[in-house]
């Protein structure tokens, strides 16, 4: 039976970042509203030592960012940065230092390029607020590349490559035990997505999603690729060059996913951005960021063209996944955002 009398959502965001720019003040400006707290763990690992100081931080502006939000934007004292002098091991040493911080009675994790629109945060923070048995959950992303008004689709994403579990439920004795994918035990050792998990799919049914933006500026592919490049996690060794080939160039315009050994296409975004994304391209545009963007004539000429129609169309067809995707939404006896729409 449904609690409709659940604890207030006190909402932890914990973040990790190295060269953060230009996203992170946006972000901490959209997370604001609806935070308990935020913290910000910077710093680089020892697999992306190409792309920060020689003691390990971000090359760019993001600690003056962070230290200048924290100075001039916020007022009820919500942002904490974790930081050190040196490497971290792993992503999942800093993402452990985040969630040692919370104090938040659930913990939602977010990268510097992702964003939600502020009424779907909301709507989902009513979710919680109305059902206390919900433990996880996860949302689809819509992944942008190359410019603001194209998404890279494809089998891997097709797959479950656009799943990204972010929120969780948390209190004393939980603990973060993974970041990849990320994973949160409670005090028993139980896994939050084992319980009452709510997934993308059903989310997406709510036109609510993760927007994500890694794949839009020159300076950041190449950074993630040539970390990519280096951890000894991935499998895929070519990273820097699918960036300058196919990112930069778009001589393999069905490889466009980083995840280049699945195919992949490009289509046109015809929804509205995050406000926040929208105030960044504003200030893009008024030449207020220094910042070096992709040409999109080439995507343009791409997405006009009768043979990618035709090419792509095919490939969406033959996904291999399609059917068992649909039938991921379907939750039997957990399905709790159809049952919590009684008590809304």
């Amino acid at each position: 039976m449904l609690d409709s009398r659940a604890e207030t959502p006190r909402i932890t965001f914990g973040m990790i970042v190295l060269n953060g720019e230009p996203f992170l003040q946006y972000n901490l400006r959209a997370l604001y509203p609806f935070a308990h707290e935020i913290i910000v763990v910077e710093g680089a690992v020892i697999a992306a030592a190409g792309a920060a100081t020689m003691d390990g931080h971000s090359q760019d502006q993001t600690l003056k960012t962070l230290q200048q939000f924290k100075e001039l934007e916020d007022p009820e004292d919500k942002l904490t940065i974790v930081t050190r002098d040196g490497f971290w091991n792993e992503k999942g040493e800093q993402s452990q230092a985040y969630a040692d911080h919370a104090t938040g009675n659930y913990l939602w994790q977010i990268d510097a390029d992702e964003f939600y629109q502020p009424e779907d945060m909301q709507a989902v923070i009513d979710l919680l607020s109305a059902n206390e048995l919900i433990s996880a959950v996860s949302f689809q992303q819509l992944s942008f590349w190359g410019g603001f008004d194209y998404l890279a689709d494809g089998w891997y994403l097709h797959q479950g490559g656009n799943h990204i579990h972010r929120l969780f439920r948390w209190g004393t004795g939980y603990r973060y035990c993974t970041h990849r994918p990320p994973t949160v035990h409670n005090k028993l050792g139980q896994d939050m997505r084992d319980l009452y998990w709510i997934r993308g799919t059903d989310l997406a049914q709510r036109k609510i999603w993760l927007y994500h933006y890694p794949l839009i500026f020159p300076k950041q592919v190449l950074e993630k690729s040539q970390y990519y490049d280096a951890a000894d996690w991935v499998q895929r060794d070519a990273m820097e060059e699918w960036a300058k080939n196919t990112f930069l160039n778009l001589q393999h315009p069905f490889r466009v996913h980083n995840v280049y050994d699945y195919m992949s296409w490009l289509e046109r975004f015809e929804g509205q951005h995050p406000p926040q994304i929208n105030a960044l391209r504003e200030d893009i545009s008024a030449g207020l960021l220094d910042l070096e963007t992709r040409s999109t004539n080439d995507i343009e000429d791409l997405l006009r063209s009768p043979f990618y129609r035709v090419g792509r169309a095919g490939l969406k067809a033959l996904s291999p996944l399609r059917l068992s995707g649909m039938r991921a939404g379907r939750w039997g006896k957990r399905n709790l955002w159809q049952r919590s729409r009684r008590i809304r």
